[in-house]
């Protein structure tokens, strides 16, 4: 009977895996779109919420700069079906996140950083390469083995669970975060060379962000992301890659600045 039992939590997962969009890496998702969706709505109406006396109005120029942005990238995402929201927030944190179902938001602080349109080409391309990836649903999937992790190990070394948190928080946890922004970097590198952006603009927009964060920012960044240094290695890897792409790209839609 056991042995029965581990075959089928092994057909579970196997069922379950599928090639993330674009890198093609294999990951277990047991997540659906619509389970992902009714989720966001919630997370959606709850950041609205928060700073609903913040967020700038649609005909604000930043609001105007950052959306005309996201459209050129939206259009070569294969997701342009989906009900795309986005907000700016006059907040000086130098961050911008995208919530499932294709809800952006882009703080101020950041504005200064990326400079001009490709440097938010750089920002905006990661965003939305989150939500081609579907990493939130993916990270929600993620969990579910990480829990099943956490009881086997608790069960057989830590009955408190004190070490087996830690293990799997800054073991586990962590570096799957990391890999998922990396990932992020590479499909959001590609969207913003095929929507005709330099992507070397995404190393100078690295390079500026490296210059102006603080040491207890950066501490607290790298805990789930790449540290801006290990990005621009990255990303430079990529440029051939990402050149190759807009070199082949019909272009004459989009003037990159």
């Amino acid at each position: 009977m056991p042995q029965l039992s581990k075959c089928h939590n092994a057909y579970t997962i196997i069922r379950h895996l599928e090639p993330v969009p674009v890198s093609n890496r294999k990951r277990f998702m047991n997540v659906s779109p619509e389970t992902e969706m009714l989720m966001a709505k919630q997370a959606y109406e709850q950041v609205l919420q928060q700073f609903r006396h913040r967020i700038l109005p649609p005909n604000h120029p930043y609001s105007i700069f950052v959306r005309k942005v996201a459209r050129n990238l939206i259009k070569v995402s294969g997701l342009e079906d989906l009900k795309w929201e986005v907000h700016v927030v006059d907040d000086p944190q130098k961050n911008a996140f995208v919530l499932p179902g294709g809800k952006i938001f882009v703080f101020t602080g950041l504005l200064p950083i990326v400079e001009d349109e490709a440097g938010m080409a750089a920002v905006l391309g990661h965003e939305i390469a989150h939500q081609v990836a579907r990493h939130s649903a993916e990270k929600l999937s993620y969990m579910t083995i990480t829990t099943i992790l956490q009881l086997l190990l608790a069960a057989l070394f830590d009955p408190n669970m004190v070490l087996t948190r830690i293990f799997v928080e800054f073991g586990i946890n962590m570096p799957f975060s990391r890999k998922m922004e990396s990932e992020a970097d590479y499909i959001g590198l590609r969207l913003m060379a095929q929507a005709c952006y330099d992507p070397n603009a995404a190393v100078r927009m690295w390079q500026r962000m490296k210059e102006v964060v603080n040491h207890s920012e950066v501490m607290a960044y790298l805990g789930t992301h790449p540290s801006p240094g290990k990005r621009i290695e990255n990303i430079k890897e990529w440029l051939p890659e990402a050149q190759l792409i807009r070199e082949n790209s019909d272009c004459y839609q989009v003037t990159s600045s």
